[in-house]
């Protein structure tokens, strides 16, 4: 029978993460995959997604005379998705194959299903080890709808895999993955149609940016309906036609596409995790504690199997924090207070920290101010002032609690934010500090002093 100090199920992010920590550690690791190395991340997530995402703005704005680009051109759809092929191919090999054999670790490739607390069993072949790290990810979560079983529909997977390019699609979901592919599909020159539950897309963040965000979208011709309920599927005449009720009323969206996006669910089926005393919560996810630690002593589980949220920088984070107390037993804790996300539209959504209502609702008297992109003079310049900055305060000390933005370069603007909420810096914390004129990230600044000055009414660079 083989030995291992630790055995980690998965090869994704949080599977790296664990891997690197344990070896920095001098343990001996082995990593079990059944399907392709890297896990989502950088084969069928963000790496594609936002190469395509790339491509997509330079096709529309250039065709649309956008922020100042009058230059007209065609899509090659069919290169564009061999050229995204080609980008995860060498930063799978690069950033992940590679590292396996820098790394000393033992790669066994395989279905794992535990028999013990001990061991797993990989296609009949018996490893054992002190301790398991879980960290077999997500998979797209498709929703029971009536007739879903009988069409052929796309998830992100499929969708960056299609041969030609569609002439219409409907995307289930208005959250980030479902907005990306919208936008994405739109800017190629698809027809698109979101349809989504809630009142609002993306619901969870602050309801000023879901607003402009939606309207921005929908400039761009992108039929938006929220406050929609799923009724059923069908086949008709080649394509795909979807009933739902938006509010009171019911309609039929007709599509050659269909794209489900309708979050992820955790990857713990047929693993045997109640032989090894694995508890899992109603959503399939891995109960995990602050130390990542399971309801079984000797295994922990990092990344999207333990739930939200489902982001490849806090699986990397988690892994590394479960390989550290599995081999130290230190007991080091994840802190996800300053976790920022971003929503990869045009323009951009990027958040940290608490939003308005959740301040509220923890009982914190809070202040904010919101400041139009329009006023940071080097959205001016590169004529896109699309978008607002929102910061929250605790109104007793004026320690920054939440940043919220909407902007070109959002998901870039958005790190100032994470080290004020990270390390609780105030207002004059930001307005002392220096910041490079003309940026996007001046913005940061100019929305700390809106709390002391109208901004409108001040020169460049002026505190």
């Amino acid at each position: 029978m083989e030995k291992f100090d630790l055995i980690i199920l998965g090869s994704g992010s949080a599977g790296f993460g664990a891997a690197i920590k344990a070896v920095d550690l001098g343990a001996k690791v082995a990593m079990i995959e059944k399907g392709t190395i890297g896990g989502t991340c950088v084969n069928v997530g963000c790496v594609p997604s936002k190469h395509l995402l790339r491509v997509g703005e330079i096709n529309y704005y250039r065709n649309h005379g956008h922020a100042g680009l009058g230059v007209t051109s065609s899509l090659d759809f069919a290169g564009t998705i061999k050229e995204k092929r080609e980008i995860v191919e060498g930063l799978r090999n690069g950033r992940y194959i590679n590292v396996i054999d820098a790394l000393g670790i033992t790669l066994i490739r395989g279905e794992a299903a535990f028999v013990s607390r001990n061991e797993v069993n990989v296609s009949g072949r018996i490893l054992q080890a002190d301790k398991f790290i879980i960290a077999t990810g997500s998979s797209p979560n498709i929703i029971p709808i009536e007739g879903i079983d009988k069409v052929d529909y796309l998830t992100n997977v499929e969708a960056m895999e299609l041969p030609e390019l569609p002439d219409s699609m409907v995307v289930l979901g208005g959250r980030a993955i479902g907005l990306e592919f919208a936008q994405m599909f739109s800017h190629f020159g698809t027809k698109v149609t979101v349809l989504q539950r809630s009142q609002r897309i993306i619901p969870e963040e602050e309801s000023i940016i879901s607003d402009y965000l939606k309207a921005y979208l929908e400039e761009e011709d992108i039929n938006i309906q929220t406050n929609t309920s799923l009724k059923s599927i069908r086949k008709e005449k080649g394509g795909i036609v979807v009933t739902a009720l938006v509010g009171k009323d019911k309609r039929e969206f007709e599509a050659e596409k269909l794209l489900i996006a309708t979050g992820r669910k955790p990857n713990t089926r047929d693993m045997g995790l109640e032989k090894a005393g694995v508890g899992v919560d109603d959503n399939g996810a891995v109960i995990v504690n602050e130390e990542m630690r399971t309801t079984s002593p000797n295994i922990w589980a990092a990344g999207d199997v333990i739930g939200e949220p489902m982001l490849e920088t806090v699986a990397g984070k988690e892994g590394a924090i479960a390989a550290g107390n599995a081999l130290t037993g230190k007991g080091k804790k994840m802190d996800f207070s300053a976790v920022p996300h971003a929503v990869f539209t045009m323009p951009q959504v990027a958040s940290v920290g608490l939003t308005e209502k959740q301040a509220e609702e923890k009982g914190i008297t809070c202040r904010c101010s919101t400041i139009p992109v329009e006023l940071v003079p080097k959205a001016l310049l590169a004529k896109d002032t699309r978008g607002l900055v929102k910061m929250v305060i605790d109104a007793k000390d004026e320690r920054i609690l939440g940043v919220h933005i909407l902007a070109s370069l959002a998901a870039d603007m958005i790190h100032e934010g994470v080290l004020a909420v990270k390390y609780g810096m105030t207002i004059d914390d930001i307005i002392d500090t220096v910041h490079v004129f003309p940026t996007m990230t001046e913005a940061v600044k100019l929305v700390a002093q809106s709390f002391r000055k109208d901004i409108s009414k001040m020169s460049c660079c002026a505190e």
